[in-house]
């Protein structure tokens, strides 16, 4: 059993509003969840994101789960994942979501787009070795697909190939015949959402917050 969570001082969410670029009052709210999510506990394990309704029926759930333990969003050196993450952690896999001020410049802007595409991208390298391989997309895909019942294993499987030669095809232009493509590199996955905005699809809506959904 970890340590019951107490309220963080003023100064301490004060220090935590300047790590995460979060405002007293979000924080706050997202304090109230993390209290709910671990019972009073100190820590988050992977069992506490299990028992969220709308998280429950996602056919990525697991690798959403796992964004939350994964070194690299985390920001801690090395690789690989923890067992337990306590509130600053928490905030900080949070902090990806967190939608753009309204006077940001390019440069934060930039900033901001490259941090939550990394995210994005690190939840589907699942075995962190940089690249997002064919069998990674497939299994994103397979996902999806076959898990709303309209298609089977096999039609996903080729869907999954088909968009993965799309891919292929954005980021190294024409490849021939008898090439391989090893996968999606980060630098391929900022071309390939090169238009989209994804700094404002990815993000919290704070105002009459259901927190029940927050982390789907």
């Amino acid at each position: 059993m970890g340590t019951f969570l107490s309220l963080p001082s003023q100064q301490e969410f004060q220090d935590l509003a300047e790590k995460t670029g979060f405002s007293l009052e979000q924080i706050g709210i997202l304090h109230r969840r993390f209290r709910q999510l671990s019972h009073g506990e100190a820590t988050l394990r992977r069992e506490d994101f299990k028992t969220i309704p709308d998280l429950s029926c996602n056919p990525i759930r697991s690798q959403i789960i796992e964004a939350f333990f994964d070194k690299r969003n985390l920001q801690r050196n090395g690789k690989g994942s923890v067992q337990q993450i306590g509130f600053e952690d928490f905030l900080t896999i949070m902090s990806y979501f967190r939608p753009p001020r309204l006077h940001m410049t390019e440069e934060e802007r930039a900033g901001m787009r490259r941090e939550k595409l990394r995210f994005l991208f690190n939840m589907h390298d699942t075995d962190n070795d940089g690249t997002i391989t064919l069998e990674e997309y497939r299994h994103v895909v397979e996902e999806l697909l076959s898990r709303s019942g309209a298609l089977g294993k096999e039609t996903a499987k080729a869907i999954a190939d088909a968009a993965m030669l799309e891919v292929a095809s954005i980021s190294v232009g024409h490849m021939e015949p008898d090439e391989f493509y090893e996968g999606i590199t980060f630098e391929h996955f900022l071309k390939i959402f090169n238009n989209t905005e994804i700094e404002t699809k990815m993000h919290i809506r704070f105002l009459n917050m259901d927190t029940t959904t927050l982390c789907t």
